[in-house]
């Protein structure tokens, strides 16, 4: 499993591995999470730079059949992916609004920067 800065999770067999940790994952899937639900896209090959790494671990598979998620379509999971993308920046943008209006400037979250 790898985490990409990105907030994508990645589950694949890990094939390479450098110095960077630039990492080739083979049979990859990635899993979208909502709430308790996931949904799994194919990916194939995927050739991930060191740099958007985040996380890299194993899976043990004995663990992930007893947690409480439920597996859902690929376009279930995207429509209910959207709904809460919309819902986090509907609440920004009330936040945003309330503090303009009491004087105050709004930072947004700056965990997801590209910059480095």
């Amino acid at each position: 499993m790898v985490l990409l800065r990105d907030g994508r999770t990645l589950i694949g067999y890990l094939r390479s591995v450098d110095q960077f940790a630039n990492l080739v994952l083979h049979r990859t899937i990635e899993r979208i999470h909502v709430g308790k639900e996931y949904g799994d896209i194919p990916r194939g090959v995927f050739i991930v730079r060191g740099e958007n790494v985040v996380l890299l671990g194993e899976i043990d598979k004995d663990k992930e059949k007893n947690l409480p998620l439920s597996e859902v379509s690929v376009d279930d999971i995207l429509d209910a992916q959207r709904r809460e993308q919309e819902l986090k920046q509907d609440q920004e943008r009330r936040m945003n609004k309330a503090l303009k209006d009491r004087g105050l400037s709004y930072i947004p979250d700056l965990g997801h920067d590209d910059m480095f």
